[in-house]
């Protein structure tokens, strides 16, 4: 008999298939399809911090008569985050009322400040645990590596004081040192690190010479930029439960993750273009491997072959395709 339960923050979970934030968990009705198509948990749409800031800057602007009335532009910015987060507390409270599966809040950060304590409102709500997404691009030349870190800290330590729920935190690869980041932050308490998150990435359009949009869905080849971390971050910090993210598009693909030492595996993509049935068919997937391996459980073969647990760990490490490369120029020269 297969078991695919596994435990992800301290949170029991039926499976290790997660389905990340995105427009696919905005609402009740598509969360409990997750859930139907067998998912172990779902983390919610995002709260954006950026976004509830914009919307009341651009209102402040538009009612330019209030221009001479700051209390005026105090009273806009304090609705217009409290009525996004209001709606995001009740999808909450509808979820939690509507299926069994862990919930997990998820917010936008790109600050710490005070708004940070809407988190225990959302912990007040019901939700299982919290995701801080946080992506800061560094762009002061004047401001050191250290320094831009530090902002990632003070954003996790400023909503760990409020909640008591777990939280993680969902990053990107742009760090001088990754491990140094995740060490820092395991030490600080977090529960979980999500490895990595996809952001808005800018592309050109040569024919309308206009900033446009880089594609927003994964490929399946993006797997690669969170393999080689999990691997080695599974087997260096102890203790840190972490979830892989990015190029997640089929069974064979969880399936490498796992055996990476991932916790458990984050979905999006892949079911924008499949739909709904591809988390059972991830699944069956799994199954259908541990089955044919001898596994019954999935903590039989998690991390087997992350950087702690092979011959030769330095295949993590290597960054370049010497060995590649060198039999496409003999090729050449052929």
């Amino acid at each position: 008999m297969i078991n695919l339960e596994t435990t992800y923050m301290g949170l029991q979970l039926k499976n290790p298939l997660v389905v990340s934030s995105s427009g696919l968990t905005n609402s009740v009705r598509k969360i409990k399809i997750i859930e139907e198509k067998g998912a172990g948990a779902v983390v919610l749409k995002s709260l954006f911090e950026e976004q509830i800031t914009n919307e009341a800057k651009n209102l402040i602007g538009k009612e330019s008569s209030n221009a001479n009335y700051p209390e005026a532009e105090d009273y806009i910015q304090t609705y217009i985050k409290g009525h996004s987060v209001s709606n995001y507390l009740t999808l909450i409270k509808e979820a939690k009322e509507a299926v069994s599966i862990p919930v997990i809040a998820s917010i936008n950060c790109v600050s710490s400040s005070d708004w940070t304590s809407f988190a225990k409102e959302i912990e007040k709500a019901g939700a299982d645990a919290i995701e801080l997404n946080v992506f800061i691009v560094p762009v002061d030349r004047n401001m050191s590596s250290t320094q831009y870190e530090n902002l990632y800290y003070n954003i996790f330590n400023a909503v760990k004081k409020e909640v008591s729920i777990p939280i993680s935190m969902k990053i990107g690869i742009y760090f001088t040192n990754l491990f140094s980041v995740a060490n820092r932050l395991n030490a600080d308490g977090v529960d979980g690190l999500v490895l990595f998150n996809r952001f808005y990435e800018p592309d050109i359009d040569i024919e309308t010479m206009t900033i446009k949009s880089a594609p927003v869905l994964s490929s399946a080849s993006d797997i690669r930029k969170s393999l080689r971390w999990v691997g080695m971050l599974s087997d260096k910090i102890k203790g840190l439960d972490i979830a892989a993210s990015t190029g997640i598009h089929d069974g064979e693909a969880a399936i490498k993750q796992l055996l990476a030492g991932a916790t458990t595996v984050q979905i999006c993509s892949t079911v924008y273009e499949h739909g709904f049935d591809q988390i059972s068919d991830i699944l069956g997937d799994i199954s259908k491997w541990m089955k044919a391996k001898g596994f019954k459980t999935v903590d039989e073969f998690r991390g087997s072959l992350n950087y702690g647990s092979i011959p030769n760990p330095a295949l993590y490490e290597r960054a370049q395709f010497m060995k590649y490369f060198s039999n496409k120029e003999k090729d050449v020269l052929i």
